[in-house]
């Protein structure tokens, strides 16, 4: 998916990308993450193609976090 030049969608990183990984169970990972002291943004967000959740690596790349509603995509 392609972004305005000056969105603000990929921050707090730097960088001008994402990077995005089909997940299951998309709750409980986000939970464990959190346990395991990963910075979790923002809360699940639902939408017609899915559930998705943001985390920051420890570059402090923002990586979105993608279930889709059709398992067939995974």
């Amino acid at each position: 998916m392609f972004h305005e030049e000056n969105t603000k969608h990929f921050e707090p990183s730097e960088k001008d990308f994402m990077m995005n990984f089909r997940v299951e169970n998309l709750e409980e990972l986000i939970e464990i993450l959190k346990a395991e002291g990963v910075t979790v943004m923002d809360e699940i967000q639902r939408a017609e193609e899915g559930k998705f959740g943001w985390i920051v690596d420890l570059e402090g790349n923002k990586i979105e976090l993608w279930e889709p509603n059709d398992k067939a995509f995974l």
